[in-house]
């Protein structure tokens, strides 16, 4: 088992709320998590005898629960978080349950209604590449110190298309290229055919996967759901559901477009990113040689960046937001950070060895813009050396994102 660098943060979680709930994307390796902290019985809700159970009578089946479990897929049965509510009213000891889920929370209103100020919310994403390479700390954190962090840095790139390729799903890590292929496609007819009909008795879900896989070969690109409706001959409302649903089953995670008074008209849309690139190139079916020749390399980079970005501020003591920026005169920053106190941070993502003062003029504009708010900014490239452009503006190796 790769060790998980958001056990700390469960573990923190445990010790002062009487529930802890870890959603992310199924198969993510949640219930390997929660199974690995000591003390803890565990039930499944994949059970169909549990499932049962815990739907004819969620009051007694939570009362006959252990003093510490964990209850595992808890969005299978939404009725059993107002029996976990009055069981916890009746005795708010820390850690009495650890619930994980494979559906976000806003899909599941009962749990954030029920157990508002009894709960913490925790998202475990796919292996980070930080993980994978068994390293520990944060990038978020280092961002965001007052010194530079990295000064005449120089570290390998290594192969990116193969790193993108891969993906970070713990059981098809070490598989050949055309077996984690399989599994992707499986994985996506098993989310689309029971967590999304879970969700939503829907009809058209043959939809969902084409939906998916445009979503994919748009990565990095501004979200345009009339476009996508055209596309694939969908009403514009559901479209709009459907990308709803792939939203609360973790297979696609926008980046939402940040708002600030820099005097001009931001773009409000969303940017497309899914929440693994490995799925991504699973379904558009590249594998790392079709990655390198064609033009999906520099898109699925920025994908990456995104989603390392994403795990890291989840167990980083800065925990950011995440945000892109483009205004209307074409002033654009790929990825924002923003700390506490509104601090920022920007990022830049090329798929190129070499890094000019252009690639920088977004970074520049949002210096300049906002003051003493501006921390930094730094361009992710796939050269080995860090390369000055400003006392706060740095090119560094994308490679940063995941090895110490």
């Amino acid at each position: 088992m790769i060790p998980r660098l958001l056990e700390a943060r469960v573990m923190e979680a445990l010790r002062d709320r009487p529930v802890v709930l870890i959603t992310g994307p199924r198969q993510s390796g949640k219930t390997t998590l929660a199974r690995s902290i000591p003390g803890y019985a565990c039930v499944t809700l994949d059970s169909l005898a549990a499932l049962d159970a815990a739907r004819s009578d969620p009051e007694g089946f939570v009362a006959g629960l252990p003093d510490r479990t964990v209850i595992d897929e808890v969005q299978r049965t939404p009725g059993l978080f107002l029996a976990i509510k009055a069981a916890v009213d009746r005795d708010r000891t820390p850690g009495r349950f650890l619930l994980t889920g494979s559906t976000s929370a806003t899909a599941m209103p009962r749990a954030a209604d029920a157990l508002v100020g009894r709960m913490e919310l925790l998202t475990l994403w796919p292996l980070s590449l930080r993980e994978i390479e068994g390293g520990s700390g944060s990038v978020c954190d280092r961002l965001f110190e007052a010194q530079t962090p990295w000064t005449d840095h120089e570290q390998e790139t290594g192969d990116l298309a193969g790193t993108i390729s891969r993906g970070g799903y713990p059981e098809p890590l070490a598989w050949e290229p055309r077996r984690r292929a399989a599994w992707i496609r499986d994985y996506v007819a098993t989310v689309v055919q029971r967590d999304i009909r879970d969700l939503s008795d829907i009809a058209g879900l043959t939809a969902i996967p084409r939906l998916l896989s445009l979503l994919a070969s748009r990565s990095g690109n501004l979200l345009n759901v009339s476009d996508i409706a055209r596309s694939l001959g969908l009403p514009y409302a559901t479209l709009s559901r459907y990308l709803a649903l792939l939203q609360a089953v973790y297979l696609w995670s926008p980046v939402a477009s940040w708002s600030v008074n820099l005097g001009s008209r931001v773009v409000k849309a969303p940017k497309v990113a899914l929440c693994d690139t490995g799925l991504a190139c699973g379904v558009l079916g590249l594998d790392a040689d079709q990655l390198r020749a064609g033009t999906m390399l520099g898109p699925l980079l920025e994908n990456l960046a995104v989603m390392e970005l994403r795990k890291d501020a989840a167990w980083s003591r800065t925990r950011p937001d995440l945000y892109h920026y483009r205004d209307d005169a074409g002033r654009e920053v790929d990825i924002i950070l923003e700390g506490p106190g509104g601090q920022v941070v920007g990022v830049e993502v090329k798929a190129s060895a070499r890094v000019t003062p252009r690639d920088t003029a977004g970074l520049r504009h949002l210096a300049e813009r906002l003051g003493d708010r501006f921390v930094r900014g730094v361009v992710l490239y796939a050269g080995a050396t860090t390369v000055p452009f400003a006392a706060n503006i740095h090119a560094v190796p994308v490679s940063t994102l995941w090895r110490s």
